[in-house]
């Protein structure tokens, strides 16, 4: 069983509904027991960095995660926001985060550029893979996703960086640490190479 976080701030509707559709068993929940007895979760997220810890916090959420993560090496998938919240902090807040991964969230930031992109990064955009992950199986050479941020993942250890994708420079668009992944872009809102991604964590040894 799949547990997919509700802490109120995510897509946990059309990640069930992805997730239905490959005939996985995955639940919305905020119970910790529920956590706690998971094969795997996903940590979905849309919205401000310090309101969504300020969530988890408030749930007691993060001491399960922590745990199963942490401790249990329990394979989890953090999808944007929540690959966020996985890094020690934020620009755009003042909250630590659950600092699983070595990295930080920074704005994005084109003044060195020329010409501003806009903020957000928002549509559809290519993966450039760097290195062989389960996450990423069974995808074509520079698959599409669809993207919506400000925010995104700088990682201190060039190791975990699994795809870069290009918006201005490249940034990190999946990172890979052991037991815990992560992807800016939203998977369920990715069409067959999001179903693709979410069969794979699903159902390949993580």
């Amino acid at each position: 069983m799949i547990a997919i976080v509700d802490y109120g701030m995510g897509n946990l509707g059309s990640i069930h509904n992805m997730l239905q559709r490959l005939g996985i068993v995955g639940i919305s929940t905020k119970d910790p027991d529920q956590i706690r007895d998971a094969e795997k979760i996903i940590l979905p997220g849309v919205g401000s960095f310090d309101q969504a810890m300020k969530n988890l916090n408030d749930l007691n959420l993060t001491g399960i995660l922590n745990e199963k993560v942490q401790k249990l090496k329990t394979p989890v998938l953090g999808i944007c926001l929540g690959m966020q919240l996985m890094t020690k902090d934020s620009q755009e807040g003042s909250f630590p985060g659950l600092g699983w991964i070595n990295a930080n969230t920074m704005r994005f930031n084109f003044l060195s550029l020329g010409p501003v992109l806009k903020i957000p990064h928002m549509g559809w955009n290519t993966l450039k893979i760097k290195k062989n992950v389960a996450l990423l199986a069974d995808l074509p050479l520079n698959p599409r996703f669809y993207f919506v941020h400000s925010y995104h993942v700088v990682c201190n250890d060039p190791l975990d960086i699994a795809a870069t994708t290009d918006y201005g420079y490249d940034f990190i668009s999946v990172l890979q640490h052991d037991n815990i992944y992560a992807v800016q872009f939203h998977p369920e809102k990715s069409h067959q190479f999001g179903m693709q991604v979410l069969k794979n964590f699903a159902q390949r040894p993580c």
